[in-house]
């Protein structure tokens, strides 16, 4: 062969296959180290969240103490499953200042506090399930608030972890590869070490002692209310709606667990968080009323369930120094429903004899309930000749008097006037008496001369507004003025 000739060589065709062949071992062998790595970390993980149970979804813990989870959702399960009580208190951030020792003590029996912030029927419904499937509970105490009925957003449900609620095992994936269990355990042990205050279960979820209360709380949270009101009476559901998540959250339960006792209440709101619903969300409010009724009538055929009704009580509604906002009360309240419950008070409990009564006196105190200046709160009774006098728009004038539309008051004592526009001065008549008054003004000219007024004219959302008891007096009127602690009976009478 000439040495100039170009040589190719070749390796043998079995060389480059043993090649690829041990690639593809070698590959093999590494897919397979790691997925036994994989399973060995899945498992290590399993078994190590399985024994930490940060939760106690499993277990009570035994050897450590553990730092109590302030999200309820996720904390309840293992409250529920593994701790000891025969009485269970459910309901939304209204139920959460109970004392279970208060609520124990009351009901005679040991208290497992199960409320969840913002929570709705559905909710409860799961919770409360749970705790009864463990055969533990003999008795609940249950808050019903009106908005808890309303039906629960996809944002809301996909938030709750319901797969701590089943008794399916083979989602607990979701438990057991949460990392946030484990940042639980490391606060219980740096509370075991570091001796920090933990949360008991006395006080979980407790808020009195973070919260403000008073009158110019509740005030400001009055203020900002209207909007917010406004909107949900656009979207309010229908009857139809709440009626279909009552009996399907809770008096199927009332039904399934015939033997267990049902304390059932109805929160104490202040009468200005009513009154703002009837004044901007008049579809709520209607619909509240009519279900307090409804869900009556449901429980009133099963003998295992007692309803109370806490929202007339005025002692505690009238005085906002209860309150943090228009809605949630103190703790002191919350002991004053636990002892009421307790004994069975005659006074709360709703029967067939009363409920028109009390859904009455609900209506009557909110068309009437007045913010004063103080600030508070206190109802404004007028009557003529023992008639009862409607305004469309009522202000405050001062504990003994009232503001009313000019219009109104004028054809309620059968006057006479004439206005003024470019002066906006108003001339009023009634037999021999005389009266002229201008918006603004202090000074106004009586039939006797002229005398200065406490609360002048003034216009209010367009409307002209003058004292109801210092006109009435003008224009040949007695005003007899009675007056209590949170209500004022203003009965104009001629002289």
């Amino acid at each position: 062969m000439s040495p100039n000739t170009n040589t190719v060589i070749t390796k043998p065709k079995h060389t480059a296959t043993r090649k690829a062949k041990n690639n593809s071992a070698r590959a093999k062998a590494m897919l397979l180290r790691f997925t036994m790595y994989t399973i060995a970390l899945t498992a290590a993980i399993i078994t190590l969240t399985a024994v930490l149970d940060p939760l106690q979804f499993y277990r009570k813990a035994t050897w450590y103490k553990p730092f109590l989870s302030s999200d309820a959702r996720y904390q309840n399960p293992g409250l529920a499953k593994n701790y000891d009580y025969d009485t269970i208190i459910i309901g939304t951030s209204m139920t959460q200042n109970f004392l279970p020792s208060e609520v124990g003590q009351a009901l005679g029996g040991t208290a497992m506090k199960l409320a969840i912030e913002g929570s709705t029927a559905d909710e409860h419904y799961y919770t409360a399930k749970l705790a009864l499937e463990t055969g533990k509970v003999k008795r609940i105490v249950w808050g019903l608030d009106y908005f808890s009925l309303k039906a629960n957003t996809k944002q809301a449900s996909d938030q709750f972890p319901l797969y701590m609620y089943d008794d399916v095992w083979w989602n607990d994936y979701n438990y057991l590869f949460n990392y946030s269990v484990y940042d639980q355990f490391f606060k219980s042990l740096y509370g075991k070490l570091f001796g920090n205050k933990d949360k008991d279960l006395e006080y979980l979820n407790n808020w009195n002692d973070k919260a403000k209360f008073g009158a110019e709380e509740v005030m400001k949270s009055y203020k900002t209310a209207s909007q917010q009101d406004v909107y949900f009476g656009i979207n309010e559901e229908s009857l139809d709606v709440v009626q279909k998540s009552f009996t399907d959250n809770i008096l199927s339960l009332v039904k399934a667990y015939p033997d267990v006792e049902f304390h059932f209440y109805y929160p104490p709101y202040s009468i200005l968080r009513q009154t703002m619903w009837q004044e901007s969300n008049a579809a709520r409010f209607d619909n509240q009323i009519t279900m307090r009724k409804w869900m009556f009538e449901q429980f009133a055929v099963h003998t295992n369930v007692k309803l109370y009704d806490f929202q007339t009580e005025t002692e505690w509604t009238y005085n906002l120094d209860l309150y943090k906002d228009l809605s949630h009360h103190s703790q002191n309240v919350n002991s004053w429903i636990a002892a009421a419950i307790g004994r069975d008070d005659i006074k709360y409990r709703v029967t067939h004899e009363n409920i028109d009564e009390l859904n009455n006196k609900l209506n009557i105190d909110t068309l009437h309930a007045m913010v004063t200046p103080e600030p508070g709160v206190r109802n404004m009774f007028t009557t003529i000749q023992e008639q009862e006098l409607d305004f469309t728009k009522r202000a405050w004038a001062g504990q003994q008097d009232l503001m009313v539309p000019v219009k109104e008051l004028v054809k309620a004592l059968d006057a006479q006037w004439s206005w003024d526009k470019s002066s906006r001065t108003m001339r009023l008549s009634s037999k021999d008496y005389k009266l002229q008054m201008t918006v603004g003004r202090a000074a106004a000219l009586t039939s006797t001369g002229n005398l200065s007024m406490e609360s002048p004219p003034q216009t209010i959302g367009g409307v002209t507004m003058i004292p109801l008891v210092w006109t009435a007096e003008q224009l040949g009127w007695y005003a007899d003025v009675q007056e209590d602690t949170y209500e004022t009976r203003i009965d104009l009478r001629p002289m």
